[in-house]
């Protein structure tokens, strides 16, 4: 086979061909970490370089897999140019292994893996396989494992103040009780992540906890992107008279003067009284809602007929000549 094909797994990981288990763990670590796909979105030289990182650490952390791998190697430097069917199998110095039977490199490292039915070259999830501590893998001869990430996600449900104040919240992941942080602001659907906190491999990787948020409804505010609105009901002289209200704000009640002539459904607006972000606060929109009176009482009876033959707007007059 030509020389490109036999790949150097000791140079990918850039360790000696005597170094023991510990400095092949640590170096591949290192690499990992360099060329994770998290930390390199949508480089496809960093996503290439990944996989190859973990083939290497697949085949030089198993003990059984290295011998065969070095075999195969001293077996490749014989072979030269004249391909795998020059009389190298069986009985040749390499404990009996056929590797005459390989067409080239590809074809050998995929039985050595189990990689049976799979593509040359192997098959890879974005987070590498089992044993490389990023997911998924490949099982024995014959069997394929989907791959799958170490990261793991969680809902976490916060009532709105909490969520507008931030808190400290006690869970459990994994069997163990962690303390997070959550800042203030954080919004339905966002996401706070916990890095470390994710599924263990065996070889002491470990992925993320991402924590999505989840707000409970509120009696009163309501979140509307960067803003909180709540709705307010006055009386039907108060909206023609105009008045002053007391509304409740995050901090506490406030003094608010509402118009004369506001009509139901309007909003006033409080500035920096809204939902945390970057640079301050949202604001708060209170909807004004006339609230009409069910029960009068004799004299609240009386004045309303009286209005009735004084009043001299007609509020349906912008309906005249309305047609279809």
């Amino acid at each position: 086979m030509a020389s490109t094909d036999f790949k150097d797994y000791y140079a990918v990981l850039g360790v000696s061909r005597s170094a023991d288990a510990d400095e092949i763990k640590r170096l591949f670590r290192k690499l990992a970490r360099k060329y994770h796909p998290d930390l390199n979105p949508n480089d496809a030289v960093a996503e290439t370089k990944f996989k190859e990182i973990n083939e290497a650490y697949e085949v030089l952390s198993d003990s059984d897999k290295r011998k065969k791998y070095d075999q195969f190697g001293q077996y490749w430097k014989q072979a030269g140019q004249g391909g795998f069917g020059g009389g190298y199998g069986g009985g040749s110095g390499f404990d009996d292994a056929d590797f005459g039977r390989f067409n080239n490199f590809d074809e050998f490292i995929n039985e050595l893996l189990g990689r049976f039915n799979q593509p040359s070259g192997g098959a890879y999830g974005a987070r590498g396989p089992a044993g490389a501590g990023f997911g998924g893998g490949f099982g024995g001869p014959g069997q394929q494992q989907a791959t799958t990430s170490l990261d793991q996600e969680a809902k976490l449900s916060l009532s709105l103040g909490d969520a507008f104040q931030g808190t400290r919240k006690s869970i459990r992941a994994n069997g163990r009780s962690i303390e997070v942080n959550i800042p203030a602001g954080v919004k339905e659907g966002s996401k706070v992540r916990l890095r470390g906190k994710g599924m263990a491999s065996a070889y002491g990787q470990q992925g993320d906890l991402y924590l999505i948020i989840s707000l409970q409804s509120h009696s009163f505010f309501k979140l509307e992107g960067e803003n909180l609105s709540c709705e307010v009901p006055i009386a039907p002289d108060e909206a023609a008279l105009g008045t002053q209200i007391e509304v409740p704000t995050p901090e506490g009640r406030v003094s608010v003067n509402v118009p004369a002539g506001i009509r139901s459904g309007q909003s006033l607006r409080l500035r920096g009284k809204g939902w945390p972000k970057r640079d301050g606060r949202g604001d708060q929109l209170v909807k004004i809602v006339i609230a009409t009176p069910k029960n009068l009482s004799d004299d609240e009876r009386e004045l309303y007929e009286k209005l009735q033959t004084v009043r001299s707007s007609d509020p349906r007059s912008r309906l005249d000549g309305v047609t279809l």
